[in-house]
């Protein structure tokens, strides 16, 4: 059969006369057919009347209708073949193995490849003793035979159990598994085996432990096991085994003989259950839907690590941080990723977190590189999280749940307030300005340290008394923004330097080409701020430039003393990006945000304090004005006059309060 849709086909070839098209027909009718044709028609059994609930769809097989090419056809589209010979007669058995039969089924599989086959021994009520003696040699050569069941189909004897094992063959192999020659787990298996040890071994201790053990066990099969089974399994395992007992927990090596002992013993079913619990296919992989879930994330949005994510990777700090020293050695991270296939902390996730000098990492710093992950390439970050077996230890249903997709950026601008917690800031400038050490000292660290430092760096800086995960992207000067999306980024912070008279320029055009009619945000970082300033080679100097545009002043910064308090207004940028009504981008870079909006709003024109002055004078006027003419009027005229009294009253009293919030936002400033 073809497994699609959770459908094979079971074939059953061999000689005329010796039952085959009788097992099927006794099958399905559940006796003993009078008349039985050459060949049975194709018949598929609905999945609710099998034992392990899938469809079986069984295509039968006649030498004397049908050829050998028909049959190779079938075989390649096979999951299992079932060879049924006549336990009465021995030439059935020899022609089995040696002359035709599992040659030919080899024949019609891929090279490298095997079919799993079942033999099946029929007319065993006419024999009263057993063919096996005769069958065992043949099944220690072809190691792609699964089993042997011999059977009546006059009798329905073991009818079931002949398919229960040809299903069994298909959805537990036992091929991957067991090595039946060295009579030994594969080392596929063994590996697999041993990341899931690992896994479940939740304190690191190299044993499981009762509660592990328990864990494991509801995790996989869904019921812890009973006091007295736990208790005879490490018996089981502590007679026939020197070092499968330690500490009256379960090691590495006493977890391997269980699984061998289940596998020798036919209940490899047992096995693959553990193996599918945590992902693998039937090649001892990971699956694609294990390690990489859907999630759906529409443009303009972003990805990031939600509480459930940050719990979980705090365990798994703890789980091998062994000396407590709460910092991961560089030998206790490559033992915490040892359950994947390759090392995925090298060392640019070095430079690009803040480390220790001796290169240890902080929870802190663990945490951001994983804030990195799940920014940049969400789906990356689920494979990790799949590694190191979230799914199952947090009993959740995949990675997704450790994922928070963010609202789009769109509507975070529309509403004024945003959700995120993670922004990226791409810092764009010529070549020698310091955009490398200014990453560096963003970590807390001398850009002398690194001898390659990364392209990023990640921390966290305080946000009106909230702590938000900074990404600052250093783009390279060579690379060209190709398009628009090149430039996509929540805020952009173009460095020119203090000393070079050509460096302004580049930021300026980078600006006009890039920013000037987007909706990001900019600042602008003047570095080596220690040193003496040169005038630039530009049209207008960088404050001009920025009050012509309406951006904030350039930052001053030096590598020699930096400052937190920069990287904050870079924060503070991306998280209140304010857009002018002329579609021109004004934002804050102080922390004073609330304020400073309305107080700029005000300093676009320099004759404010005056006007407000001249409005309250006029309204004075009008209100003694209108007090006079209420003095000698009466009747209609007098209610007239009542009500613009009344407005002219509010009008003054709104200048007062308009003129004293400007003077506390201009003695704020």
């Amino acid at each position: 059969m073809l497994l699609n849709a959770c459908t094979f086909f079971s074939l059953l070839p061999l000689v005329a006369k010796v039952g085959k098209t009788s097992l099927i027909m006794s099958l399905v009718g559940e006796e003993f057919p009078n008349e039985v044709p050459a060949r049975a028609e194709e018949i598929t059994i609905p999945a609710d009347v099998t034992p392990e609930k899938v469809p079986t769809h069984i295509v039968d097989y006649s030498e004397t209708e049908q050829t050998d090419e028909v049959l190779r056809q079938e075989i390649v589209k096979a999951n299992v073949v079932c060879v049924v010979y006549d336990v009465t007669q021995e030439e059935t058995i020899d022609k089995v193995s040696s002359t035709k039969w599992i040659p030919l089924v080899n024949g019609g599989v891929e090279k490298g490849s095997k079919i799993p086959i079942i033999l099946v021994g029929n007319k065993s009520d006419l024999r009263t003793g057993s063919s096996m003696e005769n069958i065992l040699p043949i099944m220690n050569q072809f190691s792609e035979i699964e089993t042997c069941v011999e059977c009546s189909a006059r009798n329905l004897k073991n009818i079931s159990e002949l398919f229960y094992y040809a299903q069994k063959a298909v959805l537990h192999p036992t091929a991957p598994l067991y090595d039946p020659e060295d009579k030994q787990v594969r080392p596929l298996c063994v590996r697999a085996l041993s990341r899931i040890f690992s896994i479940s071994d939740q304190d690191n201790d190299r044993v499981l432990s009762d509660a592990e053990l328990n864990c494991f066990q509801k995790s996989c099969f869904g019921n812890p096991l009973a006091p007295q089974a736990l208790e005879d399994v490490k018996t089981v395992v502590w007679k026939n085994t020197s070092d499968g007992i330690l500490d009256n927990g379960l090691t590495l090596n006493g977890f391997l003989f269980l699984n061998t002992l289940f596998i020798q013993r036919g209940r490899h079913e047992t096995t693959w259950t553990i193996l599918r619990r945590f992902g693998y296919d039937d090649t001892l992989e990971l699956t694609d839907d294990y390690l990489y879930p859907q999630l759906r994330v529409p443009l303009g949005c972003s990805t990031e690590l939600n509480h459930l994510g940050h719990q979980f990777l705090q365990k798994v700090f703890d789980k091998y941080d062994e000396d407590r020293d709460h910092a991961l050695s560089p030998a206790e991270l490559k033992n915490l990723f040892s359950v994947f296939p390759y090392m995925p902390w090298g060392a640019e996730a070095y430079s690009s977190v803040p480390t220790s000098e001796l290169n240890h990492v902080s929870l802190h710093a663990f945490i951001c590189q994983w804030t990195l992950w799940a920014y940049l390439d969400v789906q990356r970050c689920m494979e990790y999280l799949g590694y190191l077996g979230y799914p199952i230890l947090t009993d959740q249903e995949s990675q997704t749940t450790a994922i928070t997709v963010s609202r789009e950026k769109a509507l975070d601008l529309e509403k004024g307030q945003t959700q995120r917690s993670v922004f990226l800031c791409k810092v764009i400038g010529p070549r020698g300005t310091g955009k490398s050490a200014f990453l560096q000292a963003f970590l807390g660290q001398s850009f002398t340290v690194r001898t390659r430092p990364s392209l990023y760096a990640v921390n966290t800086v305080q946000v009106a008394n909230q702590e938000k995960y900074l990404i600052l992207f250093e783009v390279d000067v060579e690379t060209e923004f190709l398009k628009a999306s090149d430039a996509a980024c929540d805020v952009a912070c173009l460095m020119y330097d203090f000393t070079d008279p050509n460096s302004f320029s580049y930021c300026a055009s980078i600006y006009k080409q890039h920013f000037m009619n987007s909706s990001i945000p900019c600042v602008l970082v003047c570095c080596k701020a220690d040193e003496v300033e040169v005038p630039q080679q530009y049209g207008m100097n960088p404050a001009e430039f920025c009050y012509k545009h309406r951006l904030p002043v350039p930052i001053r910064h030096s590598s020699l003393r930096p400052t937190a308090q920069i990287y904050s207004k870079l924060a503070w940028a991306a998280m209140y990006p304010y857009v002018h009504k002329q579609r021109k981008i004004m934002y804050t870079t102080d922390t004073s945000f609330p304020l400073l909006c309305v107080q700029r709003f005000f300093c676009h024109c320099a004759l404010t304090e005056i006007l407000l002055f001249l409005m309250f004078k006029l309204c004075m006027k009008l209100t003694i004005f209108c007090v006079c003419s209420h003095r000698h009027l009466n009747g209609s005229d007098m209610s007239s006059t009542s009500f613009w009294l009344r407005v002219t009253l509010g009008a003054a009293m709104v200048t007062v309060l308009g003129f004293a919030l400007y003077r506390a936002f201009a003695r704020s400033k």
